[in-house]
């Protein structure tokens, strides 16, 4: 699956091996889209491989559902985790090698530990610079992903806290008295994973996502973190101090002083988990974006950077009004948009993409993903 670097210039180059780069890669080939490379830093499905060990997707796996969509958690139209895997909730090593599947199954062309330095638009084409060589495209898809990007920031001593990104287990960490800064999904899961564990927790959130009241996973916790929080084990173990803000946390005498912001102040013997989601990798190319007010890359219609032409988002980053694409099932929504967009440009009828009308995708209309989506 490791394609050799030359010096053609390629129609596509994907930066990214995860869900989004195999699943818009995948979608470039039902275009007739043959010239193009899929690029990771280090190989494929790899961000899913670093979750910790218990965490689970949230989002169910089903082989098919009422609306004709194949699995909730699927990349490509005729593949299911849920078939492959078996599994309803895949861990993130098993989903990493579904989508290793995914990619021997249609024979994407993927070059593996490639590190992208940066990406430049030199005349009509993309200059890619990576670790080892410089690549040249007319196209160019981040599909880079999250995961590997953790917030570290945002308060006064957040550098001493851990991030769950960098946990590899649950299982056997020491400490018996644990604080959580942040209580969405990341946090509820430590917290849950922790309590199994029979440790002691305290989560702050400055919100109050398990008390929310709405249809759309990206504003509140998902069905799963909820069903979770009800067992027994979680209120014995886990107490959540909501609307709670963190001020600053700091080291002394080997131990961790935590401020709140309504004044409360906290001790344990182990570093914070911070649970404050992610910067993303979009960041590596923010001077090719320009930003929304809310600081997401602004995109066109077809998820086009508005400033360099040629230059396309894939995956949870991609926003459109208040529309949020942070769930596979929603991003994977737009795989038919941009293949379009890039055939369209390439001259090439895509007539294959109509059957992504027939999966629950939308060529060239948003409704699908508002709040009140069915679909969704």
């Amino acid at each position: 699956m490791q394609a050799t670097a030359n010096t053609r210039t390629y129609d596509v180059v994907v930066v990214g091996g995860g869900a989004a780069g195999v699943g818009v890669s995948v979608t470039l080939r039902h275009a007739g889209i043959e010239n193009f490379l899929i690029l990771d830093r280090q190989t494929v499905g790899a961000s899913f491989a670093s979750w910790p060990a218990e965490t689970r997707f949230i989002t169910p796996s089903f082989p098919t559902n009422s609306i004709g969509m194949l699995d909730l958690n699927s990349i490509a139209i005729g593949v299911s985790p849920a078939f492959s895997l078996e599994v309803e909730h895949p861990t993130g090593a098993e989903y990493a090698a579904h989508l290793r599947g995914v990619a021997a199954l249609f024979e994407l062309p993927v070059r593996e530990n490639t590190d992208v330095l940066r990406v430049t638009k030199v005349g009509e084409d993309f200059r890619i610079d990576t670790a080892e060589d410089t690549l040249r495209a007319k196209h160019v898809i981040w599909a880079a992903g999250e995961f590997q990007y953790p917030r570290l920031n945002g308060f006064v001593g957040s550098e001493l806290c851990r991030h769950t990104a960098t946990i590899d287990s649950y299982e056997g960490m020491e400490g018996d008295d644990f604080i959580i800064i942040g209580g969405y999904e990341s946090g509820i899961d430590a917290a849950y994973h922790l309590a199994r564990n029979g440790k002691r927790v305290k989560l702050f959130e400055r919100g109050c996502p398990w008390k929310d009241e709405s249809s759309d996973p990206s504003i509140v916790l998902s069905t799963y973190s909820l069903e979770r929080m009800r067992e027994d084990l979680f209120s014995a173990h886990v107490e959540l101090f909501p609307l709670t803000s963190v001020n600053s946390v700091v080291r002394a005498d080997d131990k961790y002083d935590v401020a709140t912001g309504d004044g409360g102040k906290f001790r344990t013997e182990v570093p914070p988990l911070l649970a404050g989601g992610f910067d993303g990798s979009v960041k590596l190319v923010g001077d090719l974006f320009e930003r929304r007010e809310d600081g997401f890359p602004l995109l066109n219609e077809h998820d086009e950077s508005t400033i360099v032409p040629g230059m396309f988002l894939c995956g949870p980053a991609v926003r459109h009004d208040a529309h949020v694409f942070c769930f596979i099932y929603k991003y994977r929504q737009r795989f038919a948009v941009v293949a379009k967009a890039i055939a369209t440009s390439l001259g090439l009828p895509a007539e294959e993409l109509e059957m992504y009308r027939q999966w629950g995708m939308y060529l060239d209309d948003l409704s699908c993903c508002g709040e009140e989506c069915a679909t969704c």
